[in-house]
C-alpha cells in the first residue's frame, strides 16, 4: 500500500485517526529508551476511540448521579408504583377471567379420564419433586395419609394448589397458569390417592385430620 496520504482511502484514514496506530516503518519515532533484555518499549498513545468511550461514561455517570441520586427519582417509589400497577392489572384480569379464580362449585372428579389428567398434571408440574411419584412425601409432606398442614378436602387442596403452599417452602401458586378444571383434576387425583400405600411413606405432618367427608 502506498504511504502517500493522498492515496489512502477515507476509511483507512478514519481507522488511523481512531486508533493512532503507527506503521512498522515509523516505530523508531516512538521508541523509548527503556530496554529490558533487548526488548524495547514503544510510546503508543491511548486509542482515541477508547478515550472517547471513557469520556462518555464520565458524562453519563455525572448525569446518573444528579438524576438518580440527587434528584426526585427514587427506585423504591418506582418499585411500589410498579407493584401497585401490577395489582390493578391482576384484579382486572381476575374480573375478566372469573373461571380461573373462582373457588365455588368445586367438583371432585372420580372418573378415569379426569383422574388420569390429574396424574399427568401432578408429574408435569413437578409436584413429584417434593411429594414423590407415589405421593409418599419427600421435601414436601405425605399426601396419602389423613394429616394435613393446610387442610384436607377439595376446597383446601384446591386453595393450596391455587394460592401456593406455606411461605418459604417453595410451592408456587398455580392459579394463573392452570385453569379451574385443571386444578380440580389435580386436586381430585390427590384425593384419590389418600389411603394408598407409598413405598417409603413420610411420617404424618400437620394438626388437621381429614376423614374424607
Amino acid at each position: 500500500m502506498s504511504k502517500n496520504p493522498e492515496n489512502i482511502s477515507a476509511w483507512t484514514r478514519f481507522i488511523k485517526s481512531m486508533t493512532k496506530v503507527h506503521d512498522i516503518a515509523t516505530e523508531e519515532d516512538i521508541m523509548t529508551d527503556h530496554d529490558y533484555d533487548g526488548i524495547k518499549e514503544l510510546d503508543n498513545v491511548l486509542p482515541p476511540w477508547w478515550l472517547y468511550g471513557f469520556y462518555i461514561t464520565i458524562v453519563i455517570s455525572m448525569g446518573y448521579y444528579f438524576f438518580a441520586l440527587r434528584g426526585d427519582y427514587n427506585q423504591y417509589d418506582e418499585l411500589r408504583a410498579d407493584v401497585a400497577q401490577a395489582k390493578v392489572e391482576l384484579d382486572a384480569y381476575k374480573v375478566a377471567n372469573p373461571d380461573l379464580f373462582s373457588v365455588t362449585n368445586l367438583e371432585v372428579y372420580t372418573d378415569a379420564e379426569n383422574l388420569a389428567k390429574g396424574k399427568e398434571l401432578f408429574a408435569a408440574k413437578t409436584c413429584t419433586a417434593c411429594h414423590l411419584v407415589d405421593l409418599g412425601g419427600g421435601i414436601g409432606p405425605n399426601l396419602t395419609d389423613n394429616k394435613w398442614i393446610l387442610g384436607g378436602g377439595m376446597d383446601d387442596i384446591f386453595n393450596t394448589i391455587s394460592k401456593g403452599g406455606r411461605p418459604g417452602k417453595g410451592m408456587i401458586a398455580w392459579e394463573s397458569s392452570l385453569s379451574k378444571q385443571e386444578r380440580q383434576q389435580l386436586s381430585s387425583y390427590i384425593i384419590s390417592m389418600i389411603g394408598t400405600s407409598p413405598a417409603v411413606p413420610k411420617a404424618p405432618q400437620g394438626d388437621i385430620t381429614w376423614d374424607g367427608k
